[in-house]
């Protein structure tokens, strides 16, 4: 039989932190869900109230957001700019950073910076749009003799992802050379 865990450390913490923090890109909220879970499986383990702890993973990330490690503005910045390439709509943006516990407030500077960078707003989804499209092969990106067969279902597709149906419908019914 394996001999319980060492007991959870504010050096323990710390450590944890910093290995998720070298191999990922985390929100402030992702990195404190992340060091609930950890010191949940460990207390469990020995035996002890995670809750105990809560205040010992509130420091360690206070530590981390001081010292630079994690900023939610620069998380939304740079996930926003690869869900974007990805072909994520606006809606679905906002809905996965919400998931990652990203504010509401910071969301919607990043998506406002966003829109600022680029002269057309609309421009941005219809970009989006299009590689969504790519990626799935939708529309005009679709075999040209099964294209008009799917062409409700590829705008279906579209609107789960969060566009508009009018931009839905210009995406699948453009041409390939348009849409490329």
């Amino acid at each position: 039989m394996a001999p319980p865990p060492k007991p959870i450390s504010p050096t323990w913490l710390e450590r944890a932190a910093l290995h998720y923090l070298e191999r990922y890109s985390a929100s402030t909220e992702m990195l404190r869900r992340t060091l609930a879970r950890r010191v949940e499986k460990r207390a469990r383990l020995r035996g002890e109230d995670p809750a105990a702890f809560a205040e010992m993973i509130a420091a360690t990330v206070a530590r981390a957001v001081s010292a630079g490690l994690v900023d939610d503005a620069r998380f939304t910045e740079t996930r926003v700019a690869t869900l974007r390439r990805r072909g994520t709509s606006s809606r679905g943006v906002s809905a996965k950073l919400a998931a990652k516990g990203v504010p509401r407030d910071v969301v919607e500077a990043a998506m406002q910076a966003e829109r600022d960078a680029v002269p057309d707003g609309e421009a941005i989804d219809d970009q989006a749009a299009r590689a969504y499209a790519r990626r799935r092969r939708l529309g005009p990106f679709r075999r040209p003799d099964l294209r008009e067969a799917h062409r409700d279902r590829d705008l279906a597709a579209l609107a789960r992802a969060g566009f508009s149906y009018d931009l839905a419908r210009r995406v699948v019914d453009a041409e390939a050379e348009e849409a490329g």
